[in-house]
């Protein structure tokens, strides 16, 4: 009998060990702003977009706020931020927009990080911090996109386009295991369910939602979808 409960108690320590080591481990939320468009070419179109340069600051800001209200610890949150396409768009402006970006930091306590280098972000999310200690529990992304695309500077360097993207095809570099196993990630820009989502499942195990069509964004709430025929899904 004492043979038996001794087993029976090396059994219970052993089913517990990997219980005991998730909880031990942090938890982080990563959220990506894109940049905006520049005026000079949009204000042309039937349809401009980014007439407010604030589009993915203050949607990301929103969603700072609702992860806070649930309880997500703000200094758990990195925010990454599309530089470059910032400075073209002050420039544009007559002022200069960084303070009005890292205001938000400051009010939020959240880890804000500039990046200039798609491939910064894809380091980060590797090796930014031990992952085996902290994995991501959230990755969202605000910002232009296509179906397969996340498009960090469309329409602000040349018209209509881009020259800083992450790919489909770059997500096979995101290791696999960085992700807590409960992660929600989604990308808040247009068209991403129609492939990358799909990529981006392969890739890391994890599933992303995004929009089938195009999203809008408004200022007070989140971004939406633009047409009565479009919808969220992963």
């Amino acid at each position: 009998m004492k043979a038996f409960l001794l087993l029976l108690l090396c059994a219970l320590i052993a089913g517990a060990a990997p219980a005991n080591a998730q909880s031990n481990v942090q938890r982080e939320y990563v959220i990506v702003s894109g940049g905006p468009s520049l005026m000079k070419w949009e204000k042309w179109k039937i349809q401009p977009h980014d007439l407010w340069w604030l589009n993915f600051i203050r949607a990301s800001r929103i969603r700072i706020q609702q992860l806070q209200a649930e309880g997500f610890d703000t200094a758990q949150i990195t925010w990454f931020v599309y530089r470059p396409a910032y400075l073209s768009r002050g420039k544009q402006e007559g002022q200069d927009l960084i303070p009005t970006i890292t205001s938000v930091r400051d009010a939020y306590g959240v880890n804000l990080r500039f990046f200039d280098r798609p491939d910064e972000l894809i380091a980060y999310l590797n090796e930014g911090k031990p992952r085996d200690q902290v994995k991501i529990a959230g990755f969202e992304y605000f910002g232009h996109s296509n179906k397969a695309c996340f498009l960090f500077d469309y329409s602000n360097v040349i018209d209509s386009g881009s020259k800083a993207w992450l790919h489909e095809d770059d997500l096979s570099k995101i290791r696999r295991g960085i992700f807590t196993r409960d992660a929600f990630a989604k990308s808040w820009g247009c068209h991403t369910a129609e492939s990358m989502s799909q990529k981006f499942r392969a890739a890391t195990g994890i599933k992303m939602w995004g929009a089938v069509g195009k999203s809008q964004y408004n200022t007070h709430e989140l971004p939406s979808l633009a047409s009565p025929h479009g919808r969220w899904k992963y």
